[in-house]
């Protein structure tokens, strides 16, 4: 769209302004410039941003350096697009400006929960090292055929499922009061992991490793139970219940430490 369909499209429709916290390197300090956009019906942040990253001048007239952010599939899907938008951390992609929630004063920050590479573009990979430090996948050897799957009940598939579709997007690290940059804390999206592996048939048989991995430092036991969590989540994961289901299932690792035998 040339810069005389934009004004005429601004000057039909509106505009949208966003106000973005920028951050040139890693060790740089923050900094805000404001843009200004053209509205379009049912456009979402990542298309504003979009637009600004065209045409990268700001309200003043001042042409920028593009704003660098993070995103993927653009559905939701990836999580790589996560970000504090209006002081809500939450998808950008799912982000419509139409919802009461965005509107056309947006303000737009990075995650303070991870390490600003650059503006909205955050290093997530504490996420991925505590996956592994919790041992979150299934162990398969892969050198022969395994068969079919183990079965198992209906009702255990649809539990397991919701914490399938976690994104590790980081909006539940972004919330809690407890997960802090100088801290350990494993969050809840590890806490719900380690429940989605232990309840699957192959995945117990290591169950309690994953159980002594999160019941050291920076484990469950540091989570306040603030809940906010499972308030902020894209998918609806039901985390609160995964704590509580950890929760359980080390109580009862412990005892059985206690009374002979390690396993689960």
């Amino acid at each position: 769209m040339s810069d005389a369909s934009e004004r005429a499209v601004a000057t039909a429709q509106g505009s949208v302004r966003l106000k973005i916290r920028r951050q040139d390197t890693p060790e740089s300090s923050p900094y805000w410039e404001e843009f200004t956009v053209p509205y379009v019906k049912n456009m979402n942040v990542i298309s504003a941003l979009q637009h600004v990253q065209r045409n990268p001048k700001t309200v003043n007239g001042k042409e920028v350096a593009p704003v660098v952010w993070d995103c993927n599939c653009l559905e939701e899907v990836c999580g790589a697009c996560t970000m504090n938008i209006n002081g809500r951390v939450r998808q950008s992609c799912s982000a419509l400006i139409d919802d009461p929630t965005v509107g056309r004063e947006i303000t737009l920050e990075p995650m303070e929960k991870f390490p600003v590479k650059r503006d909205l573009w955050v290093d997530r990979s504490r996420i991925f090292k505590d996956l592994k430090r919790a041992k979150a996948w299934i162990n398969i050897d892969g050198t022969y055929d395994l068969g079919p799957g183990p079965r198992y009940s209906e009702k255990l598939q649809e539990w397991r499922y919701k914490f399938s579709e976690c994104m590790s997007c980081g909006c539940c690290m972004e919330a809690c009061p407890q997960y802090t940059k100088e801290g350990d804390f494993i969050g809840a999206a590890i806490i719900g992991q380690t429940v989605l592996f232990n309840e699957h048939p192959t995945g117990r048989l290591n169950a309690a490793e994953r159980l002594d991995a999160t019941m050291g430092r920076g484990g469950l036991n540091e989570c306040g139970n603030a809940q906010n969590c499972v308030e902020v989540c894209p998918k609806h994961i039901p985390l609160t219940e995964a704590i509580a289901s950890l929760g359980r299932q080390q109580t009862l690792h412990m005892l059985k430490k206690l009374f002979g035998g390690a396993r689960v």
